[in-house]
């Protein structure tokens, strides 16, 4: 079998967005999705997708508005589109069914899926993935009025904003750095060389969208999102850093929502990015779940 080195650019369409995947290969093995965190992209699987390029065919999609994904014309960014574009990935490439792992925002949408269409997922494995936890009724003072006009400050404000610029590469380098401090050097200078884009006049500019800073308000309640959770019916793994701003979901009734077979793991000394944090943990928890 011939030898793969990295990942093929494909893309495919959805509500009339072009969507770029990264594919390496193996058609004739069982398919894995690896789906990318918010502000985030695709190549920022490639450690993983190295580790087990040889037993999977693994898709790994730039999400909308995000690396070499189309931006959303009007700005908006609705969990609900990012659910649709999942749906058409595996719908279009025959991917069903399918083993999913996913960070952060392809977390949320992955466990949405999942219990949509239970039966195309094989195994979902998701990493701080679930969310904010449920709020106390009193504790939720905040009426939907307050939370729409602070989202239409948010999206004047991203409108007006430019692309941050950075005159040399190293200098986005360092932003990425400070934005997380568990970053090796070469994790953070993989990531930096495929999150950035080179402007006309040589500057470097992140890909994602601007807009993104603006997260809709309107979305299905809890109560929905548990029902969701509870209409899965794979083996799921909640991964969780215990230096993250994340809550363990063992805590705070989310976990309690699940009816398959689900299990949590911590990760220490890890942030948010756990899967980079903890790489060689990651992937021995991960290999042994497959």
């Amino acid at each position: 079998m011939a030898e793969w080195v990295g990942p093929t650019s494909h893309s495919f369409i959805s509500q009339r967005l072009r969507l770029a995947y990264q594919d390496w290969g193996h058609p004739e093995k069982p398919p894995l999705l690896l789906v990318h965190g918010g502000r985030d992209h695709s190549r920022s699987w490639d450690w993983v997708a190295q580790e087990l390029r040889d037993d999977w065919h693994i898709i790994a999609p730039d999400l909308r508005g995000h690396g070499d994904s189309a931006w959303a014309p009007d700005g908006n960014y609705p969990m609900e589109a990012f659910v649709y574009d999942l749906a058409q990935l595996v719908h279009q490439l025959k991917l069903a069914p399918v083993t999913i792992v996913a960070h952060s925002l392809g977390g949320n949408i992955s466990l949405r899926y999942a219990g949509l269409y239970p039966e195309n997922v094989r195994k979902l494995v998701a990493i701080e993935g679930m969310g904010p936890a449920p709020k106390a009724p009193a504790a939720d003072d905040v009426t939907m009025a307050d939370q729409l006009r602070a989202w239409i400050d948010k999206k004047r404000a991203a409108a007006g904003r430019l692309p941050k610029r950075y005159a040399r590469i190293e200098d986005a380098l360092a932003r990425m750095k400070a934005e997380n401090g568990f970053l090796n050097d070469e994790q953070a200078a993989h990531l930096t060389a495929y999150g950035v884009i080179q402007n006309e006049d040589g500057s470097f500019s992140w890909k994602f969208d601007n807009h993104l800073n603006a997260w809709n308000p309107v979305d299905i309640s809890f109560a929905d999102k548990a029902a969701l959770w509870g209409a899965i019916t794979c083996p799921t793994r909640l991964c969780w850093g215990e230096d993250s701003w994340a809550l363990d979901p063992r805590t705070d009734g989310r976990l309690a929502q699940f009816n398959c077979d689900v299990d949590v793991v911590a990760f220490p000394k890890a942030g948010h990015w756990l899967h980079h944090d903890q790489f060689a943990m990651f992937m021995r928890l991960l290999r042994d779940f497959l």
